[in-house]
């Protein structure tokens, strides 16, 4: 099917789940299920962000770091198309509950891991969950609320980001340091178990039948080709030459499978990843946008944690409260541009102010030594949160403004795959930069037989704590290490950050629904889009 052109409003058509209107109080105590179950999928990013450290302390070493993320970020990233088709053909509410009983099962799992490859499986199956909980949430939100309405309840979920960003990284810190590192986990559960109890009671939706099928082997291809990609990513320059036979081999398995999703996409009665889709392009384009994201984010939020505690000294709860000031940038700097849009209905100069700045922010970040100061460092977060947070809620609004109402669901599952993709090669990548940066400034600083920690182990795979213990030299060398890896990370995130500048200037201002413009149909007689999605 057809999408509009990019400069044609998109007008409404009504499915089953949407053809009763719903009062503002209904609205309000969905709203109250979606936000708990929101604040369950961040709180579990920044709570585990910032026991990272300690946790690779424990069950292994630094070069394990990158998967703990990667298993769950390329899980996720698989079984988002999945969610958002299934919430389409049988209904959102009986999947959205599934995916939060799956990502609570994996979140028990793993607070139960005894070494670090049972850490990264059960890691992947809290992913295959966690890929259901933010498609859930936005499908569920734009089939109940059009764009320009949704500032009335932005409220809500600013201040489920507000705890979330604030709260995350102290809870996490404390339980580092007071409990256990498994207990990270285990918070999940009682959150979860709300989550599930609200959503139950308040969310009414009609049961919804299909009798077309799931297209399983889209999914399978597209899985495959993904893992094939982050696998590269990972692998590359690290366990295997990049002109490895198996590099070679992933990237000719990779460039296989997504040519034969896209031949099987173009076939099958409800493809699982709509190619037409991409026809549109301002979807096209906060699709590349929202990769970049995800990039950017996820790259940062891992790396600064390591950086925070082992080269400026600060506790697990500590390195959770210097994240704020990123945090707190992209908090605010979203509420009032979700607010302008609801007043103005224009939207086009927030994505290209929001990637300069990200862009910035990055650059700035790069220029982190051994002697930046707290101050200096937050600064320099703020700048890199405010960047994010013009572009977190904009990037969903005109993915959802671009599709027809039936397509809610595959379109926040594809703009939300697309930034988990991005979030699982950042990590992937900036790991395998920040790997390769660490020990080649180890050895240029002790050489090859010093630079094991005085013989008492690699300082990479060591905890923070374990590291204080080390001679004074080693240190030292380890400290410039980390903010020599920390300079490559955020150079080679600047550089990605600048293909989103481009992207978000080509992108066209197109009448969002709600705003008392009259709908219209393309001149090609093509149906119309419909609906969108919160962020």
């Amino acid at each position: 099917m057809s999408q509009p052109k990019a400069d044609t409003p998109a007008p409404e058509t009504k499915t089953a789940e949407e053809e009763q209107p719903r009062s503002p109080r209904e609205i309000r105590l969905v709203m109250i299920g979606l936000v708990v179950t929101m604040l369950l999928a961040m709180l579990d990013n920044l709570i585990v962000g910032t026991a990272m450290p300690t946790i690779v302390g424990d069950l292994g070493g630094a070069e394990h770091l990158s998967w703990v993320v990667t298993s769950y970020t390329l899980a996720t990233a698989a079984s988002t198309p999945i969610w958002g088709k299934l919430g389409d053909l049988y209904g959102r509410k009986g999947t959205f509950l599934t995916s939060i009983v799956i990502f609570l099962v994996g979140s028990a799992l793993s607070g139960l891991s005894q070494n670090m490859n049972e850490l990264i499986g059960f890691r992947a199956l809290q992913g295959l969950g966690a890929g259901g909980l933010m498609v859930g949430v936005m499908s569920i939100m734009g089939a109940l609320v059009p764009p320009r309405d949704r500032g009335k309840y932005q409220g809500m979920f600013a201040a489920v980001m507000a705890l979330a960003t604030i709260g995350g990284p102290l809870v996490g810190g404390f339980i580092t340091d007071h409990l256990s590192w498994h207990w990270t986990f285990y918070i999940n559960l009682p959150l979860g178990v709300v989550a599930l109890a609200v959503v139950v009671v308040t969310l009414k939706l009609p049961k919804v039948r299909s009798k077309a099928r799931i297209d399983y082997l889209g999914a399978l291809l597209l899985t495959t080709g993904i893992t094939a990609l982050t696998l590269i990513t990972t692998w590359g320059g690290q366990e295997y030459a990049w002109g490895s036979k198996q590099i070679l081999g992933l990237a000719a398995l990779a460039a296989t499978t997504l040519i034969a999703f896209c031949y099987v996409e173009q076939r099958v009665e409800e493809p699982m990843l709509p190619l037409d889709l991409f026809k549109n392009l301002n979807f096209t384009l906060v699709s590349l946008i929202g990769f970049v994201v995800g990039f950017v984010m996820f790259g940062s939020t891992v790396f600064l944690p390591l950086y925070q505690q082992t080269v400026q000294g600060a506790s697990a709860t500590n390195s959770g409260l210097l994240l704020m000031p990123m945090m707190f940038g992209m908090l605010v700097i979203s509420l009032v541009v979700g607010q302008a849009v609801t007043k103005t209905g224009k939207y086009r100069i927030y994505p290209i102010i929001g990637t300069i700045v990200m862009t910035g922010g990055m650059l700035l970040l790069s220029t982190l030594s051994t002697d930046t100061s707290s101050f200096t460092s937050a600064c320099w977060m703020v700048v890199l949160g405010a960047g994010m947070g013009f572009l977190m809620q904009i990037t969903m609004l005109v993915a959802q403004n671009s599709v027809e109402l039936k397509d809610m669901g595959v379109a926040s599952s594809t703009a939300t795959l697309f930034r988990t993709i991005g979030g699982s090669f950042g990590v992937a990548l900036f790991g395998a930069l920040f790997n390769n940066r660490v020990t080649e400034t180890m050895k240029e600083r002790l050489g090859d037989a010093a630079a094991n920690g005085g013989g008492k182990g690699d300082p990479s795979s060591l905890s923070p704590a374990a590291l204080r213990a080390l001679p004074a030299p080693v240190q030292d060398a380890y400290h410039h290490a980390v903010a020599n890896g920390m300079h490559t990370v955020f150079l080679w995130g600047a550089a990605a950050a600048v293909i989103s500048i481009a992207a978000a200037v080509f992108m066209r201002e197109v009448p969002l629904r709600g705003a008392g413009s009259p709908a219209k149909s393309d001149d090609k007689g093509t149906e119309p889009n419909v609906e969108a999605v919160a962020i």
